[in-house]
């Protein structure tokens, strides 16, 4: 990790940086931490220098804070903007959200790039589980908590899993130190998703992002992308059938060389491209 800098509340924000060339963030989503995007950030190395925001709650940087909330995962980003000169972002889920917000309205950007972000429309993202997790988080149940995100946070698919039988395939299913981590990551990730809801109705603030964005999609259902693309002025859309929506931290390659093509195809002459 670099230095951290200093977010507008006072938070110290670390980020991870790698490569060489123009500047890129990269903004994790919910239950990710810097490193879980060091194979995605090092296939972009080779013609950028990538920096990977390590989000509130996590790491070196300050917690998510009394006064929570998507403005401040914002700040954090225009941070590490101002103090590398990037010019280009790419978000992952809620990372994705953060990404296409921080860009609303802001003229530093040449380009934008999301894989399914965490955009909901009309509900399209559920947020009826949060109160219950959150009441497991309080009484120390992590685990339950965790279980309550994954049936609610998909109801057509994992919501129809008795709870008993998914924690069974959990146990085989994510190794156990990252199973640790992504417990002790719930606090935040409801945090974050309380976040996902409020901003459910605000689709037509994306009208405001004046950079080109690439709008990326797996294999599942991201019904709202569809009106997200709509809205945004300048946006390209691009569908991986065979990838699902870890594929940013799984199958990096998959997406890395269309991350690239678009980023060459629309960044500035003339833009910086070391510090």
């Amino acid at each position: 990790m670099t230095d951290p800098v200093i977010s507008a509340d006072g938070t110290p924000i670390e980020y991870l940086t790698v490569g060489h060339g123009p500047h890129v963030i990269v903004v994790p989503g919910a239950l990710a931490v810097a490193g879980d995007f060091a194979a995605f950030a090092g296939l972009l190395a080779g013609r950028h220098t990538v920096h990977i925001v390590q989000r509130r709650g996590r790491g070196g940087s300050g917690p998510q804070g009394h006064h929570y909330g998507i403005a401040r995962e914002c700040e954090d980003v225009e941070a590490v903007r101002a103090k590398t000169g990037a010019r280009l972002i790419f978000g992952h889920s809620f990372g994705g959200l953060v990404a296409l917000r921080a860009a609303c309205g802001n003229p530093a950007y040449d380009a934008v790039a999301v894989y399914e972000p965490g955009v909901s429309v009309d509900g399209s993202i559920p947020s009826d589980w949060i109160e219950r997790a959150r009441r497991e988080v309080a009484e120390g149940a992590d685990l339950a908590a965790f279980l309550t995100f994954i049936r609610g946070i998909n109801p057509e698919r994992t919501g129809r899993v008795p709870r008993w039988y998914l924690k069974l395939v959990l146990r085989f299913a994510i190794p156990r130190a990252e199973m640790r981590w992504k417990l002790a990551l719930m606090p935040q990730t409801i945090g974050e998703h309380a976040e996902v809801a409020r901003l459910d109705r605000h689709l037509a603030d994306y009208r405001d992002i004046d950079a080109p964005t690439l709008i990326m999609r797996g294999r599942g259902r991201f019904a709202a992308l569809g009106r997200l693309a709509e809205t945004i002025p300048r946006a390209e859309t691009a569908t991986f059938p065979a990838l699902d929506h870890f594929a940013p931290e799984k199958k990096p390659a998959d997406l890395a060389d269309t991350v690239l093509g678009f980023f060459a195809t629309h960044i500035r002459t003339g833009a910086p491209i070391e510090e």
